[in-house]
C-alpha cells in the first residue's frame, strides 16, 4: 500500500507537485553544510536534468520538514520523497548500519569507509531489506572526516578527560566518553553550539569541518586535540519505495546513473574542507592540541573492544542474524577501495565518480533493484 504525505503543508505541495512531478527532499542540516551544498544541491539539479524534468525536488534544509530522529520514517511515510538518514539516530530501526556506523570508528579513509558502506548497500540483501522494512530504498552511504575533540579546556590527557561532558554520535563514541571515565551526551549537531555555550557539554566529537562550517563551533570552543576517533557514517540518499517503484525503470536508471557523481561530490567536498578547517580554526584563535599518550592508550584498547565485541552485541540487542561477516567484509571493503582510490587523483570529481559507477552502480538492475 502506497504511503501518502502526512502534514498540510506537504499536502498542498504534493497535489501541485503530481501534476509538475515536483517531489520533496530533506535534510535537516543547514545549506551550508556539506551534506546540503555539496551531496543534495548538485545531485537533486542533476537528477532534474538526467530526467528531462520529469523527476525534480524541492529542497528543504535544516530540518524544517523532518528532523534527523524522524528522517527515516518521515521518508517511509511519505512526508519527503527523499532524505538524510544517520543510523545513529534510530539504531533499533536501523541495526546492520547502525554497526557500521560504529565501526566506522576503526575507519581509516573516510572516502574508502563510505564507499565500502555504499557497496553493502547496494549489494547485500540484509541491507537491503533493511531500508525496506520501513518502505525506503538507500543509494549511497556517507562519511565524515576523521572525528577529533573540540573542547571548552585543553584534553589531551586520560585525566583531562574524566568528568568531561562529550557530546557524542553513536554507541562507539558513548562507550569511548565512558571509557575515559567522561560523560556522553547525545544530541543533534544543530544543538551543540548553545551546549557548549551554556555549559551542559564541555567537548564535542566532531570532524573538523563542524568547526567552520555548518554549526561553526570554532565561533565557541577554545581548544581542538587531534585524536583519530574514526567518522560518522549515514546514508545520503535514502528513498520512499513507492516513489521509487511508480517512477519506473527509465528514471531510476538515471537516477542511479548520477548517484556515483552525488557521493563523489560530497566526498572530495569533505576531504578538501577538512584539510583547510583546522588551518582556519587556529588562524582564528583555537588551540590545536596534540594526544597524550595516556589518551592515545585509552583509545587502542578501546578499538580492540569494538572489533571484538560489536557485531555480538548488535545480534543479541536488536534479534538479528550474527553480522560477524558483514563486520568482517566491511573492514575488507574499506582496503579494497583504498586500494582502487590509490590509482586515481581522488581529488578530480570526475575520475571519483567514474570508478564509482563502474564497481557499483553500472552493475545495479533498475528493473528489479529494491522493488
Amino acid at each position: 500500500m502506497k504511503k501518502y504525505l502526512l502534514s498540510f503543508a506537504s499536502l498542498v505541495v504534493l497535489s501541485t507537485a503530481t501534476q509538475a512531478d515536483t517531489y520533496l527532499a530533506s535534510t535537516w542540516l543547514d545549506p551550508g553544510h556539506i551534506l546540503t551544498k555539496d551531496a543534495y544541491v548538485p545531485y537533486l539539479e542533476d537528477i532534474k536534468t538526467a530526467t528531462g524534468g520529469k523527476v525534480d525536488f524541492e529542497l528543504h534544509t535544516s530540518a524544517s520538514l523532518l528532523p534527523p530522529l524522524t528522517t527515516l520514517s518521515g521518508v517511509g511515510d511519505g512526508v519527503a520523497q527523499i532524505g538524510l538518514v544517520a543510523a545513529s539516530y534510530t539504531p533499533s530501526e536501523l541495526p546492520l548500519s547502525g554497526l557500521m556506523n560504529d565501526l566506522a570508528f576503526l575507519a581509516k579513509d573516510p572516502m574508502a569507509i563510505s564507499l565500502a558502506f555504499t557497496e553493502l548497500l547496494m549489494f547485500d540483501q540484509r541491507f537491503i531489506d533493511e531500508y525496506a522494512r520501513h518502505n525506503t530504498v538507500a543509494l549511497g552511504g556517507y562519511s565524515t572526516p576523521i572525528y577529533l575533540f573540540a573542547c571548552m579546556k585543553d584534553v589531551v590527557s586520560a585525566e583531562d578527560a574524566r568528568g568531561t561532558k562529550f557530546r557524542t554520535n553513536g554507541r562507539a563514541q558513548n562507550e569511548f566518553a565512558g571509557a575515559l571515565g567522561g560523560v556522553p551526551v547525545s544530541v543533534p549537531i544543530n544543538d551543540v553550539y548553545s551546549g557548549l555555550e551554556r555549559g551542559s557539554l564541555d567537548c564535542a566529537l566532531i570532524e573538523s569541518t563542524n568547526l567552520v562550517t555548518g554549526p561553526r563551533l570554532g565561533e565557541v570552543i577554545r581548544s581542538v586535540t587531534k585524536i583519530g576517533l574514526g567518522t560518522g557514517m549515514g546514508v545520503s540518499y535514502v528513498y520512499n519505495k513507492d516513489f521509487w517503484n511508480d517512477i519506473g525503470p527509465e528514471a531510476r536508471r538515471q537516477i542511479l546513473d548520477v548517484t556515483a557523481r552525488g557521493i563523489a561530490t560530497q566526498q572530495i567536498g569533505y576531504e578538501t574542507a577538512a584539510d583547510k578547517a583546522l588551518e582556519q580554526a587556529e588562524a582564528t584563535g583555537t588551540k590545536v592540541n596534540e594526544p597524550q599518550q595516556s589518551l592515545l592508550d585509552t583509545l587502542e584498547t578501546f578499538r580492540q573492544t569494538v572489533a571484538s565485541t560489536y557485531p555480538e552485541f548488535t545480534q543479541t540487542t536488536y534479534n538479528v542474524a550474527d553480522p560477524s561477516d558483514i563486520a568482517t567484509q566491511y573492514q575488507e571493503l574499506e582496503q579494497k577501495w583504498i586500494d582502487l582510490l590509490a590509482g586515481i587523483d581522488r581529488s578530480d570529481v570526475d575520475a571519483v565518480a567514474e570508478l564509482i559507477h563502474a564497481e557499483i552502480f553500472a552493475k545495479i538492475d533498475e528493473n528489479s533493484h529494491a522493488l
